[in-house]
């Protein structure tokens, strides 16, 4: 909402401007009224919605037409007051007035307009019929109030509904030609109606609209309340409740009503609440919240967010397959402005036989865009609303910022749950295989993905020490010459070469050797294609002796050409190395490490997947 409120009043003169202005704020007729009153400010808590009102008085005899436009155009709100027993001061509303403030202000920022008719103490006739047909051509004027400087009739109420107008416009909601709600608001109450609906039935039953109206108006409905409110739709609209909860028909009919009836705050405190500005788009600071994150520290999503997305999930997996077919996919981001996943996302995170995002895939591609773009995750968060659904002040709250990476290696212990691993290797080396495998796609189910559909990302879970954490794993692009401090930033580097290409081990020597060399990454070097012959590489060293030299592990033999699901232990050792760089080389080679880990792994996957089939009976 605003955080002020500016009023101007205009019209001709002796009408009464001043004295208005004068009545409202000594509550009594002034018997010497000046040409103008100076500007004055009505504090926050003795309006009626809290925010400081600042009043503006216009005087032709004191003010040129220059000053005249510069208050037009800082004005919120203008009150174009005429006198009720003077026919002059009316005509001059449509052939001066209006005229004159639509040329000043913008098309697409039309000011509301307020019609004052003033000493209704002169006259015994209302000048309403005579305004009436004004009102209803231009649809810049909210209302018309008549009133009366002299014994203070309606005085309060003009300045109330003129703060009003700006607070609560009517404008962006409602079209009175037409006789409806606009459709951006429509649109607006349709995700609110969506996000509301916490089990994605179409309908929001009584607890549900209770939550809502908690939400928004900070108190519960009493049951003879909501029932009452449930037979004011079923008697106008058909379809309008049904199982005794609100559809959509119902909800938009609803706020439709209370527009019509003058309530615009009601509806316009439901938007507010659900981050919507008076475009009725939400606005920059409920979808960016802000988050500081220091150097060398990384984003991740908290349980808390965790448990949040997993409602979503169960929300929209309508089958109870744990996986999210494409009407599901679409379905759950219907509350979006756009689709933000696109079809490499399924070649990112782990799919179903039929190609769809499972269960563990849902939650990989969360944790992934928390990691790479903390902001969008925020946005993403917000149009689900998650600081409404789980009473939080802002999508922040979903988010852990991890310690300074140098605090671990000198604690030698992290707190992390995702680490990331950029893979590197000449082009045909097999680095995209290598991030296609850990998703558990052999070479035979690679070779049925589009090449318009690849992803140079893949994230998974891995298990180290009976620990679940995140890998995310990064094909950077083999210019040797261009290697960005980005592509450099990891917490893993896994070099990769072609065992049958004698040319493709000279590149990862080389980035290692320009890159790494004096870094305090760990490396690992992948042999690739290992169940094909073995040539001799066109270097100085053998792979062997160049990873001897450099006290490197040996380089590990894999290949993703098997009948069954490619083996995930070289993934395990990449996240184990992630979490322990300050570990000597010597450790990490040693067998006894690498066994503690992969049985801990094996044990805990094991206890993991009988755990995670418990879960799925009870969803």
């Amino acid at each position: 909402m605003r955080k002020d409120v500016r009023i101007l009043l205009v019209g001709e003169p002796k009408v009464g401007k001043t004295s208005l202005i004068m009545s409202l704020v000594s509550e009594e007729f002034p018997d010497d009224v000046p040409l103008r009153a100076e500007e004055i400010t009505i504090p926050a808590d003795v309006t009626p919605e809290r925010v400081p009102t600042h009043i503006v008085d216009y005087s032709e005899a004191e003010q040129s037409d220059e000053q005249l436009y510069q208050e037009i155009s800082k004005a919120n709100v203008i009150c174009i007051v005429y006198s009720v027993n003077n026919k002059k001061s009316i005509e001059k509303v449509t052939s001066h007035w209006i005229p004159l403030i639509t040329d000043r202000t913008d098309k697409d920022s039309r000011v509301p307009l307020i019609l004052v008719g003033n000493k209704s103490d002169l006259v015994e006739h209302s000048s309403m019929e005579t305004v009436l047909p004004i009102m209803n051509q231009y649809s810049d004027i909210e209302t018309c109030v008549e009133c009366s400087a002299k014994n203070l009739k309606n005085i309060s109420e003009l300045f109330y509904y003129a703060q009003k107008a700006v607070l609560h416009p009517t404008g962006p909601l409602y079209c009175p030609e037409e006789k409806e709600m606009k459709q951006s608001c429509i649109k607006a109450l349709t995700r609110i109606f969506k996000v509301s609906d916490l089990d994605n039935d179409g309908i929001l039953n009584d607890n549900e609209l209770n939550f809502f109206q908690r939400t928004c108006f900070n108190t519960p409905l009493a049951p003879q309340a909501l029932e009452d409110v449930k037979n004011v739709v079923r008697k106008n609209v058909t379809d309008g409740v049904k199982n005794n909860g609100l559809t959509l028909k119902g909800f938009l009919f609803l706020h439709t009503l209370f527009i019509q009836r003058g309530r615009h705050e009601t509806t316009w405190t439901v938007l507010r609440r659900f981050g919507y500005g008076d475009d009725l788009e939400l606005h920059q600071e409920y979808l960016f919240p802000l988050l500081k994150i220091p150097v060398d520290c990384t984003t991740e999503l908290n349980h808390n967010a965790y448990l949040f997305l997993q409602s979503v999930f169960d929300k929209h997996d309508k089958d109870r397959d744990c996986a999210l077919s494409p009407d599901e996919v679409k379905d759950l981001f219907k509350v979006f402005p756009y689709m933000p996943w696109g079809p490499d996302v399924n070649n990112t995170v782990c799919t179903n036989d039929q190609g769809w995002i499972t269960y563990q895939g849902y939650l990989s591609q969360w944790t992934l865009t928390t990691y790479l773009d903390v902001q969008r995750c925020l946005e993403y968060l917000g149009y689900l609303g998650y600081s409404i659904i789980c009473e939080q002040e802002s999508q922040a709250a979903a988010i852990t910022v991890t310690r300074n990476k140098r605090i671990d290696l000198q604690k030698k212990q992290t707190q992390r749950s995702v680490f990331h691993c950029n893979i590197l290797g000449a082009k045909g080396s097999g680095k995209t295989s290598f991030l296609q495998a850990f998703l558990g796609r052999n070479l035979q189910k690679q070779r049925k993905i589009r090449e318009d559909h690849k992803s140079f990302y893949s994230i998974n879970t891995t298990y180290v020490y009976g620990q679940e954490k995140y890998l995310l794993l990064h094909e950077v692009m083999p210019d040797f010459d261009f290697l960005s401090e980005a592509d450099l930033a990891c917490d893993v580097v896994c070099l990769v070469y072609d065992v049958n290409n004698p040319r493709s081990f000279e590149y990862c020597a080389k980035v290692y050797k320009q890159y790494f060399m004096d870094s305090k990454t760990p490396c690992m070097m992948i042999a690739s294609k290992s169940d094909l012959h073995e040539a001799r590489q066109h270097y100085s060293l053998t792979p062997l002796d160049f990873c001897r030299k450099h006290k490197l592990h040996p380089p590990q033999p894999w290949t993703c050409n098997t009948v069954e699901t490619p083996s995930k232990e070289l993934y395990t050792k990449l996240t184990t190395m992630a979490m322990y760089p300050h570990m000597a080389q010597a450790d990490l080679k040693s067998s006894t490490f690498w066994l503690r880990a992969s049985v801990g792994a094996t044990v805990f996957a094991v206890l993991g997947f009988a755990m995670y089939r418990a879960i799925l009976k009870q969803r």
